[in-house]
This record gives C-alpha cells, sequence and structure tokens, in this order.
C-alpha cells in the first residue's frame, strides 16, 4: 500500500510540472522565422531597438505575434552615471584644467613668451599657447587703442603690452602670420613627458 501511494504522488507531481511548463506548439517554425538553405524573405515585423542588456524571456518574446521590438523583453539599466559623446572636430585643448585655470596658463605663457622670447614647456601647451601669442602680435600690428586694451586685459604686465605695441609694427611689420616656432627637444625626466621650446620668430 505504502508503495502504491508514493508512485501515484510522484505522477501527480509530474503531470503538475508538465502542466506548468509552456507547450511545445508555441515555438513553431512560422513564429520564429527560421530558414534553412535559402535566402532569407523580407519581414514585414523588423526588431528595431533594444535597451539594456538583460533579456528576461527572449524566446517567449520572438514568439509572440505582436512583437515588433525587444523593449519588451530587456530591462533598462540605470545606473545615474553620466557619459558624453566623442570629440571630433574640436581643436580646444584641455590641458588636464579646468576653464578658469586653462585660461591662467594660457595667459602666463603668454606673457612669459613675450617677455623671455622663449620658453621650454611641453608640447601640448606649446601648441595650445601659440594661436595667443600670434593674436597679440597681431593686435600690437594693428595699433589702435582699442587693441591695446585688449592686450592690457589678457597680459599680465603692463610693461610687455607697451614695449610689445612699440616694437612689433618695425619687427613683424611684413611677415603676416608665423611668429612663433616649435623646436622638440628631450622629453622631461620622470614623467617622460614630451617637451619642446617656443620662441618668437
Amino acid at each position: 500500500m505504502a508503495c502504491a501511494s508514493t508512485s501515484a504522488s510522484t505522477t501527480w507531481n509530474m503531470s503538475s510540472l508538465k502542466s506548468a511548463l509552456p507547450s511545445a506548439q508555441t515555438f513553431s517554425k512560422s513564429s520564429l522565422r527560421f530558414s534553412v538553405g535559402s535566402k532569407p524573405k523580407s519581414t514585414s515585423r523588423l526588431l528595431h531597438s533594444f535597451v539594456g542588456l538583460a533579456p528576461l524571456h527572449p524566446l517567449l518574446s520572438l514568439s509572440s505575434q505582436d512583437s515588433t521590438s525587444f523593449d519588451h523583453s530587456f530591462t533598462v539599466i540605470d545606473n545615474g552615471g553620466r557619459f558624453s559623446a566623442m570629440r571630433h572636430g574640436r581643436k580646444v585643448p584641455k590641458l588636464n584644467r579646468p576653464p578658469d585655470q586653462r585660461r591662467a596658463l594660457l595667459r602666463g605663457l603668454t606673457t612669459q613668451l613675450l617677455k623671455h622670447g622663449r620658453i621650454k614647456t611641453t608640447k601640448a601647451r606649446a601648441r595650445a599657447v601659440r594661436k595667443y601669442v600670434d593674436k597679440m602680435i597681431t593686435m600690437a600690428k594693428d595699433g589702435t587703442l582699442h587693441k591695446r586694451r585688449q592686450a592690457l586685459g589678457f597680459i599680465y604686465e603692463k610693461q610687455i603690452v607697451h614695449a610689445l605695441f612699440a616694437e612689433v609694427p618695425e619687427r613683424y611689420g611684413e611677415r603676416n602670420g608665423g611668429y612663433t616656432r616649435i623646436i622638440r627637444t628631450l622629453p622631461r625626466r620622470g614623467d617622460n613627458a614630451p617637451m619642446a621650446y617656443i620662441e618668437l620668430v
């Protein structure tokens, strides 16, 4: 009797598990749209996009008749993180500094280069400061009061501005651009950063 009751309970448990599983008719060949040995036909239903990387029931979602995308079978993963696009075509060198510190660095380098005529710095800083030095020399070639006040607002030392506006028309009067020269030198000891000399022509 005990053995008969045990087999009956086992049969009842297996039948309940089979009834809980999805039927085999759900996954038909027409619903999955697989073709073997022939070119795939153009389907009217296209899977446009998906969000997230955590599928719930991918096979069941493919078998549904009204599914047009993966949106219903993927969960959205939102961790609150920030992302930025690639900086294609943007020529502003950041120099690993926020905007205010970067502008102060470029102003200081411009002042020192106009004061001494030649300075040694990293290659990235030399390439970044070159256009500001050329701009200051172009302002000095113009020689108007407005340009002088603009140069006084950028260069730190007032005496350098007055000397620049006095000497530039004679020194660079016949030259149209290209007032600086960058010469590469040995890398910096310690962090192996590429170094360069930037000087006035």
